[in-house]
């Protein structure tokens, strides 16, 4: 049995649009989440590697006739990072959302690299 997808939020940008949202959007886009979480290969219509954005995928919702996309990365295969989120209006992804997310990427592996650094540190400083 595959273990389910972790999913977390780098930063407030995802929970802050999820908030501006009607309950019935939220509720698409809580459904899509859980698939991602669940399903070992989600399909394409739910999720998508980023075109010229390494290591960026887009989690795709629609309700009617309204595009949502949700930027995120993986991070070691089952953890999912929620990155930043917007409403589509036009069919490609604006590029400043595509750079948003790219930032938040770099910025969530940077913290985490500080992070198992400062880890390492004090472990080694236990064993004196």
């Amino acid at each position: 049995m595959k273990s389910e997808r972790k999913i977390i939020f780098h930063g407030q940008y995802f929970q802050d649009f999820f908030a501006e949202q009607v309950p019935k959007v939220r509720e698409k886009i809580s459904y899509v989440l859980q698939l991602v979480r669940t399903v070992e290969r989600v399909p394409e219509k739910f999720l998508k590697h980023v075109e010229d954005a390494e290591g960026l995928y887009e989690i795709r919702v629609e309700f009617g006739s309204n595009i949502y996309r949700i930027f995120c990365c993986f991070d070691h295969g089952n953890l999912v990072v929620l990155l930043n989120a917007f409403q589509k209006k036009s069919q490609k992804a604006p590029r400043a959302e595509i750079e948003l997310a790219l930032r938040l990427k770099d910025e969530h592996f940077e913290q985490k690299k500080k992070s198992d650094e400062k880890r390492s540190s004090n472990k080694k400083s236990k064993d004196f």
